[in-house]
């Protein structure tokens, strides 16, 4: 029996590990944009697609979607918003949330963001 509950409890402990194992979720969002100190909140859904993720964050009235590509430790994602912007970020995992930087395309300067998950 304590074999059985060792078992379980270490397959309860590998699921829990194993669901932060990758950026796939749902997080608050607070981020600064490229250049200045304005701040942005917000939210973020991460979904797999094949090989690839699918990213769309919801900051007040702006939907951007991205596709990224990476792995538990980080994720790159391009991305366009329903204004037509384009650009790019890149996330490193920070125990269950992420941090990163991004830019819009031909941007000299970059913004910060913080996944915090939900």
């Amino acid at each position: 029996m304590r074999h059985l509950f060792a078992v379980t409890a270490a397959t309860l402990l590998w699921s829990a590990v194993t669901a932060f194992a990758d950026p796939v979720g749902q997080y608050f969002v607070q981020g600064t944009n490229p250049g200045s100190t304005s701040e942005y909140r917000g939210t973020v859904s991460v979904e797999r697609a094949g090989q690839t993720y699918r990213v769309i964050w919801i900051v007040g009235s702006r939907r951007y979607v991205g596709t990224g590509i990476g792995n538990k430790d980080f994720i790159a994602v391009s991305y366009k918003s329903n204004r037509g912007d384009t650009g790019l970020a890149l996330y490193g995992a920070s125990g269950e949330n992420w941090t990163g930087v991004w830019t819009y395309a031909g941007g000299h300067e970059i913004g910060t963001e913080v996944w915090k998950r939900e």
